[in-house]
């Protein structure tokens, strides 16, 4: 499939600890994330067996075909191509994977996945970039701020290093770690597709007031 750049605005990456923390399953969440605009979502699960995030990411489909006029909402899997290819021969409409640096290269998954699947690659120096371009559909660059959600993550690169690094190529990107509503307006002004958003909403009391924050902020003006 081919992307809208659009559908970036404001990526949902998904925590399952952080959704039972706040009284919901990560299916639940995602409905409602997308039930208020949101149209990319990732599910992450670091932790959980194949099977068990094969069987997340069923439900996660399933929620986010249930929600009405959700069907340009681009589904991915994090990191495991093995579970994407597992998704797409049981039928769940999935777009395709978000690879880190540790993960399956690029090029690699390139030969397994089907065709037309969506490849994003997070990258956060100009050697990552030129690597991931020939095989990528858009990065994901950062994080912009440190944060405990994924405690391997590379050091804070801050606003002004991801749009330099975004400006490197002609894909689009996102930036991730510590993105907050207030970011957007810069952070799209910079150059960058959109943003990619854990526990800013999968923490969140209400995951479809957070997205539907988030998402106001990307269409509105940078404060004087």
């Amino acid at each position: 499939m081919s992307l809208d750049p659009s559908t970036l605005a404001v990526c949902l990456v998904t925590d399952a600890g952080q959704c039972a923390a706040a009284g919901r399953s990560v299916a639940a969440t995602v409905a409602d994330a997308v039930a208020n605009g949101v149209r990319s979502v990732q599910v992450r699960a670091k932790d959980a067996s194949g099977a068990a995030f094969l069987d997340e990411v069923t439900a996660v489909a399933e929620a986010i075909a249930a929600v009405p006029g959700a069907d340009d909402c681009v589904l991915i899997v994090n990191d495991r191509v093995d579970v994407a290819l597992a998704a797409h021969a049981r039928g769940v409409r999935i777009a395709g994977v978000h690879l880190g640096q540790s993960d399956l290269p690029a090029a690699a998954a390139r030969t397994l996945l089907w065709p037309g699947a969506l490849i994003g690659v997070s990258a956060a120096t100009p050697e990552q970039i030129r690597a991931a371009e020939p095989h990528a559909d858009y990065l994901g660059i950062g994080p912009l701020r440190d944060t405990a959600t994924k405690p391997d993550a590379d050091p804070a690169l801050g606003a002004a290093r991801v749009a330099e690094l975004a400006a490197l190529t002609g894909l689009p990107s996102v930036t991730i770690g510590g993105v907050l509503p207030d970011d957007l307006p810069v952070l799209r002004d910079s150059g960058l597709a959109g943003v990619a958003v854990v526990s800013g909403i999968c923490a969140a009391p209400d995951p479809g007031v957070a997205a539907r924050a988030y998402l106001d902020r990307w269409t509105s003006e940078v404060a004087a």
